[in-house]
């Protein structure tokens, strides 16, 4: 499988009907595991990873003390571009390029990270394990959150079965190997441990997920995550009865105008 692309038309579709569906309950989770920390800490020095189009960014930055600072990283200057065009410009926060396996910053530059939904997709988690461990000031926290399997998140689930019938030869395997393909709780503690992280609280989390309709959860996850890109990869270039038919899987199963159902995730607390 080739790397992930949050390029083109994802970045704005992935903010616009993935956000709303699935991102910001867990946002709003992530926030109020912070906030705690920021109050303890009125200048503290916060990092995040794997920010994409700034949805937690936003929800941190309404929590961020007068004095304390912000940068929100991605890999991906698409899904930052689209982020900085995005953000409402609380004061205290920065945008950087950065890849989180090679950070660009100082041993023990920051009091706290936090990444939302962004670790399943760095390809040497260890190694981005030591490196959010060496930029962690003493006595600083890692908190982040990861999406628990297919077999608990229905409304991907319907999306990636749809595709797989629909391309029975040459299955798109986005779904459940990177976004919904890393939640072993063992595995996730070794990783942590391994790259230096001493204590780790593992925790499960769910929220209520939904949309207007059908055909909203089916352009999200169709046209706003790597999925588009997989499609082209294979010559398809008009993404339309893919998304249809995943409309239509949803629609049956999970109701149509709304539509909805309970996702699962797991949150991570290393220090």
């Amino acid at each position: 499988m080739s790397s992930p692309t949050f390029s083109g038309s994802v970045p704005k579709t992935y903010h616009d009907f993935l956000g709303p569906l699935i991102f910001d309950a867990y946002a709003r989770d992530l926030t109020a595991r912070i906030t705690p920390l920021l109050n303890a800490n009125s200048k503290a020095r916060i990092l995040e990873l794997a920010c994409g189009t700034g949805i937690v960014t936003e929800c941190i930055a309404q929590a961020l003390p007068s004095g304390a600072s912000l940068i929100a990283t991605d890999i991906s200057e698409p899904m930052l571009a689209h982020a900085r065009t995005t953000y409402s410009g609380a004061p205290g926060v920065t945008f950087q390029t950065a890849d989180a396996c090679a950070l660009p910053f100082k041993d023990g530059s920051f009091d706290l990270i936090a990444c939302q939904y962004g670790v399943m997709f760095f390809p040497d988690k260890v190694k981005a394990m030591r490196e959010a461990r060496r930029v962690l000031a003493p006595g600083g926290a890692y908190i982040f959150n990861i999406w628990d399997s297919l077999e608990h998140n229905p409304i991907p689930r319907l999306v990636h079965e749809t595709l797989a019938s629909l391309l029975p030869d040459n299955p798109i395997q986005f779904l459940a190997k990177m976004p919904y393909g890393y939640s072993d709780r063992a595995e996730i503690e070794r990783v942590t441990r391994a790259g230096g992280f001493e204590n780790v609280k593992i925790e499960t989390v769910e929220f209520p997920s939904s949309a207007p309709c059908a055909a909203d959860a089916a352009r999200a996850w169709v046209e706003g995550t790597p999925v588009l890109s997989a499609l082209l990869e294979r010559g398809i270039t008009d993404p339309a009865p893919f998304r249809i038919a995943a409309e239509k899987a949803i629609a049956a199963n999970l109701g149509d105008k709304p539509c909805g159902a309970t996702m699962r995730a797991i949150v991570v607390t290393a220090s």
